[in-house]
């Protein structure tokens, strides 16, 4: 029988020991600390704060954990477990029904405790946040739990699957372009200028008091009540947390570079439209034709677009719009392209995937993608654009490879399954453009990790999904890969892009996809001496038929 893996809750005092000092004087009863707790199980730790549920390195949110209470051990496998945060984070433990009182960390700890276990958190630690934090002496933590819950830039906001290479770097892409955001500087900048004003006042008021050697308990209550003690330290905790943060931002962005440097770059299309042309031409065509709360999300797209003000500015309903402009069949045929060539452009940009995560719920852009053969051929070589551009950042390819699964005209559909067959659509397509780009996403999913080693748990997961390319899927683009090279004709760089797609699909899909290409054809001996570059492709798969 399996060992398990233990579960533990991590239990951090957001008071720095001030509650155990103070409350007897400030709330009349002794008060250990304002618990914030987390679970820690697989080797992540998970949480609830107003940006929903989040994953950090164990103990690594401000600082070390005061208790680790050993809850139990679970059984159940992290693929399970994640794809049951994903319906948390999509409904009870949204962001937005977050509470400080009663809806908070410590009720998500207390849930994921008692679906794991089968038991929940300690009764005093749910029971603290209602009895004290309504108090005056809680509510000055209120600020401190919200910068942690929204600004540190090691959280990760959940969005999970199966677990992939690039899992932690999905996460951090899209805490830092919330992070780094002009209008969360400026709110910081604002809170370093107005704790500096208050650290002045109070230094400047203790040098008058220190001659005085002691004070009578008379003179600590009223200091107490006037926030002095209390208040030093939380400003020097918000100090310690911001000196924390800019460390943590150093360490994080020094990551993304060098994992961006070892990542296999990606075949994008950054020239294809010019964005000012197509922007200009869609308001055109839409002039007129808006509601007014469609107008406002037009705004929106301008502000993003060509402001570049970032993703932030785009409100709850600019995916609605953008529904509308896709399928709407009263408004002009050409409509539906331009807005795709704007979103090609926008998926060129570090903090698209912040967009597509407001796609969560209704799945406009995926439910349209995957009717690209039913689109007339402007509509899919825009479509196929938009695609392989979101390749050009690491987030938003790991977008387009999620597993989770919904319904669409009665079919079970994932992420995944639509680029796959958006790709296949575009290679086989007759029309050259559509080659090109088709090729490309093929490339970008080939190259993009490794296969899933772990066969044992791959039963766990919907059939065709992927958060690695493996089994059917890359059987399904091997397949369309061959049956493109099976023509004469085709240029150096597609070929190149095919054979580097068949001999990383080789090495990811076991035997599967050797036999195809032997049952199949052609031979990868057919292209040799197009390039140097095409024949060791050759040779590599070659190797692989033997």
């Amino acid at each position: 029988m399996a060992e398990g893996d233990d579960v533990y809750l991590y239990v951090y005092d957001l008071s720095g020991g001030m509650a155990s000092r103070l409350s007897p004087v400030l709330i009349g009863k002794q008060v250990e600390g304002i618990w914030h707790t987390g679970v820690v199980t697989f080797g992540k730790e998970y949480y609830f704060g107003s940006g929903g549920i989040n994953v950090i390195v164990p103990g690594t949110l401000l600082h070390e954990p005061v208790k680790k209470i050993l809850l139990g051990k679970t059984f159940i496998p992290e693929q399970v477990f994640d794809e049951y945060l994903n319906g948390l984070a999509e409904s009870e433990f949204r962001g937005d029904h977050y509470d400080l009182l009663k809806h908070n960390c410590n009720n998500f700890s207390d849930n994921l405790s008692r679906f794991l276990v089968g038991n929940g958190i300690p009764e005093y630690i749910l029971k603290l946040p209602e009895e004290i934090l309504s108090t005056p002496f809680g509510q000055r933590f209120q600020g401190l739990i919200e910068q942690i819950s929204q600004n540190s830039p090691n959280l990760q906001p959940i969005q999970r699957r199966a677990a992939s290479p690039e899992f932690y770097q999905l996460n951090s892409d899209i805490e830092a372009a919330r992070h780094h955001s002009s209008l969360l500087r400026e709110k910081r900048n604002a809170l370093c200028e107005k704790l500096a004003k208050r650290e002045k006042k109070k230094n400047k008021k203790r040098r008058k008091e220190i001659g005085s050697e002691s004070k009578t308990s008379e003179d600590r209550r009223m200091s107490a009540e006037d926030g002095q003690p209390e208040g030093v330290a939380v400003e020097q905790l918000e100090q310690d947390a911001n000196t924390r943060l800019s460390a943590f931002d150093e360490e994080e962005r020094k990551e993304r570079e060098e994992r961006r440097r070892n990542r296999e770059p990606p075949i994008v299309f950054k020239d294809a439209v010019d964005v000012h042309i197509a922007f200009d031409t869609l308001v055109g065509l839409i002039d007129g034709k808006l509601n007014e709360e469609e107008q406002l999300s037009l705004e929106e797209l301008h502000k993003y677009m060509l402001e570049d003000e970032g993703s932030w500015a785009l409100g709850e309903s600019f995916l609605v719009f953008i529904g509308r402009l896709l399928m709407d069949k009263e408004l002009h045929e050409d409509v539906t392209v331009q807005t795709l060539h704007v979103l090609a452009a926008a998926a060129l940009k570090d903090d698209v995937i912040l967009m597509l995560h407001q796609d969560r719920k209704h799945h406009v852009l995926m439910n349209y993608a995957f009717d690209v053969d039913r689109h007339p051929v402007p509509h899919q070589r825009a479509l196929t654009l938009f695609i392989c551009n979101l390749f050009e950042n690491i987030a938003s390819s790991e977008w387009l490879m999620y597993i989770s699964e919904w319904t669409y005209n009665n079919q079970q559909l994932s992420n995944i399954r639509v680029t796959t067959k958006v790709a296949v659509n575009a290679i086989l397509s007759d029309d050259v453009e559509m080659q090109d780009r088709g090729s490309a996403i093929i490339h970008n999913l080939a190259t993009k990790e490794k296969i899933m080693k772990n066969k044992s748990l791959r039963h766990l997961l919907p059939r065709g999904s992927a958060s690695k390319v493996f089994d059917d899927v890359a059987v399904e683009l091997t397949m369309a890969v061959l049956q493109f090279l099976s023509a004469d004709g085709r240029g150096e760089p597609l070929v190149f892009r095919c054979l580097k797609s068949l001999a990383q699909f080789c090495t990811a899909s076991g035997p599967d996809v050797p036999q195809l290409i032997q049952m199949i054809g052609p031979h990868p001996s057919k292209f040799k001496g197009q390039s140097q570059r095409i024949d060791e492709l050759v040779q590599q798969i070659s190797n692989r038929l033997r």
